[in-house]
């Protein structure tokens, strides 16, 4: 049952749930499906999160940050990524500012926001992304991270809503946190200039083929680069790898 037609007692029998979950996921890619899956209650189909560097003029992974990640439409991630909007947009630089939850909507219609800054918002509605709520997450140790949740519908979301998924995503960013220093990675992990460019196109959702395709080398030429990057960054999978490179600032989103 969709929680904007829930009773008060659903809300806290699924956000239970959502915790005792969470609390038993094995790999910080689970964590991100469970968080998706509640935010599917509340008819919100994406979800976006990852760690910015503190300093505003910047974009690094801070040592052992959470992983990015997505399931934002493929051609607005890709239009995110070229224009950087995931680096210096007006989501990025309200959660700068906020300590608290905020919709989309109150940047758009704040006085400072400038006219480039609400065609951003204009260009996500168009890619589907008609509302949303980010909650900033900032850590005592400087460290800073955004969650975002975004639907297609342009209506206003409840307090009730807001509360919950706030709460969601700062569990979710505290488990995602722990997974990291239980799993501290050696930053030192040498990768080749042929692996970072294969595990670079892996983080943008290539293929082995098309990765092929790109670089001018075989398939199997390209699997056995990532099987060295996931063997090197001790990761059971090509997504993880990309995810663990991108985090450790090997390669850039």
């Amino acid at each position: 049952m969709p929680f904007k037609k829930a009773s008060r007692e659903v809300f806290t029998i699924e956000f239970g749930r959502f915790l005792d979950q969470a609390d038993s996921a094995a790999q910080p890619d689970q964590l991100f499906d469970l968080l998706a899956a509640f935010a599917l209650n509340f008819d919100i189909p994406w979800v976006a999160y990852g760690p910015l560097a503190a300093d505003r003029w910047a974009f690094k992974r801070v040592k052992y940050d959470p992983q990015v990640v997505l399931n934002y439409p493929d051609e607005w991630q890709k239009r995110c990524s070229e224009m950087a909007y995931d680096r210096v947009g007006p989501v990025v630089k309200e959660s700068r500012k906020q300590r608290r939850a905020f919709q989309w909507s109150e940047v758009y219609n704040d006085v400072y926001t400038t006219e480039g800054e609400r065609r951003i918002f204009d260009e996500a509605a168009a890619f589907g992304l008609r509302s949303g709520i980010t909650v900033p997450l900032h850590g005592p140790d400087g460290s800073f991270a955004i969650t975002s949740f975004a639907q297609h519908s342009s209506g206003q979301f409840q307090n009730r809503a807001i509360s919950y998924l706030q709460l969601a995503a700062l569990h979710f960013h505290s488990r995602v946190g722990k997974f990291a220093d239980s799993n501290c990675i050696d930053e030192g992990a040498v990768l080749s200039g042929r692996e970072r460019e294969c595990i670079a196109w892996v983080a943008r959702g290539k293929s082995s083929s098309d990765i092929g395709t790109i670089l001018g080398i075989s398939k199997n030429t390209v699997d056995f680069h990532i099987k060295n990057v996931m063997r090197k960054l001790d990761t059971a999978s090509r997504t993880v790898a990309a995810i663990t490179a991108a985090t450790l600032g090997i390669i850039e989103l």
